[in-house]
């Protein structure tokens, strides 16, 4: 099945609206199918075949571009594949790279890319952003050994290929690598008019007090809603040389307990990593905050200061309300100002899902 019949499936049976927008983007996915079936597959005559001309489809949030790559990716039975959320494939490159330097390997990229390129004829990258130098100087590199190998590469982003790593430090030194998304994969901005994430969300409230079993049942629904009912799987990401995994993960949203990430030792940049790599958390079980578990409470604090400056929307279930949370112990006072935010986040519209 092509990924426009997909489409027009999920049309006939109402899970999906019409879309001129998302109907144009089919077309350019659907073009990049054609041209891998008309591909040949790995081996004498690949070489003399064309490079197949990759997908860089980039707008707003809740656009249905994650939507339309996973049906597009679906649809290529016999096509070796794979998708992936991009901060997850970089984790997995760090560590690859990290794996061939311990071997003396003068070029480390090189051989993640072999490796990569011995696997795959298409490989999906979901939500690209570039937060740091570091990142921005490997994946440049390894995508012009992928599309060099002949791996065609389609990605969605929230922003244009110009505008990624903008304001970056040392932006300079990555301008060839957007010269090369320029060049190498057809640009494509889906440009909905309809957030389809806030719409389905219209009106839920954020914060479900207490944390009991109906609380749980309504952030069940809100996952549910959020991710179309995708299947889930942990997100782990690499920060200053550790592993923070994030139990569930789909679409662009997390979901973990309030023991996973606070009742562990983690930090800033942690919680930084984590509102850089989701556009939404679901937060179960938030309880009661005091002196006696005052590490927890901090750490509650610098995780919603985090999400708060990323402009993460948050779905949570509290053992009581914002402002009653944490009424006594040292960093009470200091509390009033993380309630006042988790008040400012449960508004209607704010943040971006």
């Amino acid at each position: 099945m092509t990924v426009e019949a997909a489409y027009d499936a999920l049309l006939r049976n109402g899970r999906l609206a019409p879309d001129p927008a998302q109907v144009r983007a089919l077309s350019a996915l659907q073009e990049v199918g054609d041209q891998l079936r008309a591909t040949p597959p790995r081996g004498l005559f690949r070489r003399a075949a064309p490079p197949v001309r990759g997908l860089y489809l980039w707008g707003g949030v809740g656009r249905g571009k994650s939507m339309l790559m996973d049906l597009f990716c679906a649809s290529l039975d016999g096509v070796p594949r794979r998708r992936v959320h991009f901060h997850a494939f970089m984790q997995e490159v760090h560590a690859a790279i990290g794996a061939a330097r311990q071997r003396g390997v003068s070029d480390a990229i090189a051989p993640v890319a072999r490796a990569l390129a011995a696997e795959l004829r298409l490989l999906c990258l979901d939500e690209m952003q570039i937060a740091d130098i570091a990142d921005a100087m490997i994946v440049g590199r390894l995508f012009q050994k992928l599309l060099d190998a002949g791996v065609a590469i389609v990605t969605t982003s929230n922003r244009a290929p110009d505008d990624l790593y903008k304001d970056g430090l040392n932006r300079g030194l990555f301008l060839p690598f957007i010269a090369l998304l320029n060049a190498r994969l057809t640009v494509h901005e889906l440009d909905a008019e309809r957030d389809y994430r806030r719409d389905r969300l219209a009106g839920s409230p954020t914060c479900f007090v207490p944390a009991d079993a109906a609380a749980r049942a309504a952030l069940d629904d809100v996952w549910a809603r959020l991710t179309g009912g995708a299947e889930a799987a942990p997100l782990t990401l690499r920060v200053t040389g550790r592993d923070v995994t994030l139990a569930r993960f789909s679409s662009g949203v997390a979901r973990v307990s309030f023991w996973d990430m606070c009742g562990r030792p983690l930090g800033a940049a942690d919680y930084l990593a984590l509102a850089a790599a989701v556009r939404v958390l679901i937060l179960d079980e938030v309880p009661r905050l005091s002196s006696s578990n005052f590490n927890e409470a901090r750490r509650f604090v610098t995780l919603i200061d985090a999400l708060y400056e990323a402009r993460v929307r948050l779905f949570l279930s509290a053992a009581d309300e914002p402002e009653r949370l944490y009424l006594e112990g040292d960093g009470a006072f200091e509390f009033v100002r993380t309630a006042s935010r988790l008040r400012e986040m449960q508004a209607e519209g704010w943040g971006e899902v």
